[in-house]
């Protein structure tokens, strides 16, 4: 074990010493997701990670889920296959503390807190932004300032030269487990002020692939050793989006239309031998928002925001050695937002943002709660930017206010419940020397995530005296940013973050005694340490030969501290690993481009019990894309193959849930 552990840590220093990922210009990258271009909008207290359209393109990435892999302190849940459930945890927090938000509006899921990231393609993104804390810029919604963590999505906005008015853009893809993408993209320009586009996907795919499935008991005898094809892993998907762009003077506009519909398969679990689930689900989500926002004077600024969602889920399970179901989840939101920042002095900006949520699920379940959400958010922010400091402090006040209607055979019942929760953040970044090559930066933050209707309601397992789930952070590192005029090396980047997280009344699943028959208790308490580390290398060799070289190393210690009695206690908490790493390595030589990407993964344990029977094996995988640009006519084409996991190793990333061995992927994009 302890040669693994050093093994593992002497690749990731190498990892390290080579590259990793953050925004060069991130203040003025990030502009068009605010589009206002006044100081107070621009002031960003502590960098990002950010991933750029270019770049995703070579990552052989096809979801925002998968490109995620690459950022550091991100830990990401996948089911395997193409149409696998894809969800995220930041810093060993979970899911639920970490706010996702597309084109600067939150997506929400009140039922289970969980964002399907997979759901959502690359084929329009411009970039992806991390952010630890939150987004240290105090030109933003209330919503913004309560997550442990946020992702940001920017899809692209058209951009016409001169004598321009219409663009148009086809690719298809066709991969293994039978796996054909179509996607569409229209941009037209309308006025001068008025600009559209619309980007449309079709994806199908069976969802079979070959897997060695290999189980031992304690005693390391085998119990299982085979090959299979993975079933009931098949989908059929088909998205939407429209946009209206609009610019008005000091200040701009932007409408979206949103629709997704997939019918997919469920493979399950592979328990016992048995390799076929009946497990089917079908989701229809769709989405209208605007986002309004304009600059009023020299040092006002002013941002609306609205959305309404409506997301429809139909679950099936015909496994005939369980009891059948058919349920169908109807989840309805409603979200306006109002964000204002004022220039008080030259260096000294506020703000103040009020948000208000609905949130309501209905479910033809027998005795269900049928739950309504009302949420409040009202946040106060201030920030200096002053010579060598800069700084950011914010308080947010949550006021959340839930009902149901649970329907009985003879009764209908009706009950409330009421909450409020203020939490503060603090942020510093000194440069103690001249210019901007090194800073420093640490920020403390206080957050909570709400319990999700299934953790308040769900029948016979939900418990409506849940309590939130607090979470305190406390972060510290420093940066070093080099640009270079000469030379072979023309940009060098690194960044170091130490950090130490607790979570208090964490949300655990428990049983209450009757076999089968679970609740939601807050039981749990969670101490966290962790590292990461980033790095990023351009270079220039000879005239037409670029390098591009990005790594990052994360190493967490999140431990469960809830009660000395237990057998777990002090063990490293599920699906964490102390170690973990990606890098990127991309050449560019006139039309062509290759790119290599690593994704390493160390031990872990699937329970709570870190024990021989509940070890995890490290993982590791590599991916190979091959590009090459050509014109035809008046066409720009581009041919693109991916070979992922190119060593064909067979791994998990949850238990007894196969991944993917070697699978390609032959793709040609024409723009016009």
């Amino acid at each position: 074990m302890m040669g693994k552990r050093k093994l593992t840590l002497a690749m990731a220093c190498v990892l390290t010493m080579t590259t990793a990922a953050q925004s060069k210009l991130d203040s003025v990258q990030h502009v068009r997701e605010i589009i206002v271009v006044s100081k107070p909008a621009m002031r960003e207290v502590v960098p990002s990670q950010k991933l750029k359209g270019e770049l995703l393109e070579q990552l052989n990435t096809h979801s925002v889920a998968d490109a995620l892999r690459y950022f550091s302190g991100i830990q990401l849940k996948d089911y395997g296959g193409v149409g696998g459930i894809k969800t995220v945890n930041i810093r060993s927090m979970g899911t639920h503390h970490l706010g996702i938000s597309y084109d600067g509006v939150q997506l929400g899921n009140a039922q289970n807190g969980q964002i399907d990231l997979g759901q959502f393609s690359l084929d329009n993104v411009e970039d992806i932004t991390l952010y630890n804390g939150q987004k240290s810029a105090i030109f933003q919604p209330a919503s913004d300032f309560g997550n442990a963590g946020a992702i940001y999505i920017r899809t692209k906005a058209p951009d016409f030269t001169k004598g321009e008015k219409t663009h148009l853009r086809f690719k298809t893809q066709y991969g293994s487990s039978d796996m054909l993408r179509l996607t569409g993209l229209w941009e037209q320009q309308l006025s001068q002020t008025v600009s559209s586009s619309v980007s449309a996907g079709f994806l199908t795919a069976s969802g079979k692939y070959k897997f060695h499935y290999e189980r031992k008991y304690p005693n390391g005898q085998t119990a299982w050793d085979t090959t299979a094809v993975r079933q009931n892993g098949d989908i059929h998907a088909e998205r939407i989006e429209a946009n209206l762009f609009g610019k008005l003077e000091q200040g701009s506009w932007q409408l979206k239309g949103y629709l997704y519909n997939s019918a997919r398969g469920i493979p399950g679990a592979i328990v016992n031998n048995v390799w076929r689930r009946g497990e089917r689900q079908q989701d229809l989500n769709t989405f209208l928002q605007a986002d309004y926002n304009k600059n009023i004077g020299d040092g006002f600024s002013t941002r609306w925001l609205a959305k309404y969602a409506y997301y429809n889920t139909h679950y099936v399970n015909n496994d005939k050695t369980q009891l059948p179901v058919d349920n169908r989840y109807k989840q309805q939101e409603l979200y306006l937002s109002t964000a204002n920042v004022l220039e008080l002095l030259p260096n000294w900006s506020a703000s103040l943002a009020y948000d208000f949520k609905w949130n309501k699920l209905n479910a033809d379940i027998y005795n269900f709660a049928f739950p309504t959400r009302l949420s409040n958010l009202v946040s106060l922010a201030t920030a200096v930017d002053y010579k060598h400091l800069k700084a950011q402090g914010s308080i947010l006040a949550t006021f959340i206010h839930d009902k149901t209607h649970r329907r009985g055979d003879f009764v209908a019942m009706n009950s409330s419940r009421s909450l409020s929760k203020l939490t503060p953040a603090l942020f510093v970044n000194v440069y103690p020397f001249r210019g901007t090559f090194f800073s420093m930066r640490a920020y403390v933050k206080k957050s909570f995530r709400m319990p999700t209707f299934n953790d308040l309601y769900y029948t016979d397992m939900g418990n409506a005296n849940l309590v939130p789930e607090s979470a305190l952070q406390y972060d510290a590192g420093f940066a070093l940013n080099k640009h270079f005029e000469h030379g072979i090396v023309r940009h060098a980047e690194m960044h170091f973050d130490a950090y130490y997280n607790t979570i208090r009344d964490k949300i655990v699943a428990y049983p209450k005694g009757q076999q089968f028959r679970w609740t939601m208790l807050n039981l749990g308490k969670v101490h966290i340490k962790g590292i990461d580390v980033e790095a990023e290398a351009d270079f220039k060799i000879g005239k037409d030969l670029i390098a591009t070289t990005r790594a990052q190393y994360t190493y967490q210690d999140a431990r469960d501290v809830t009660d000395p009695e237990t057998s777990y206690y002090k063990h490293q908490i599920p699906y964490i690993p102390w170690h973990s790493g990606s890098a990127i390595v991309g050449l560019t030589y006139k039309n062509w481009n290759v790119n290599y990407s690593f994704i390493y993964a160390g031990e872990r344990y699937d329970e709570q019990e870190n024990i021989l029977y509940n070890h995890m094996e490290p993982w590791y995988t590599s991916d190979l894309s091959i590009i090459y640009r050509f014109n035809y006519q008046k066409a720009r084409c581009k041919a693109q193959l991916d070979v992922n996991n190119v060593l064909g190793q067979d791994y998990e990333v949850i238990v007894n849930y196969p991944m993917p061995g070697r699978n390609y992927a032959l793709t040609l994009s024409v723009e016009i």
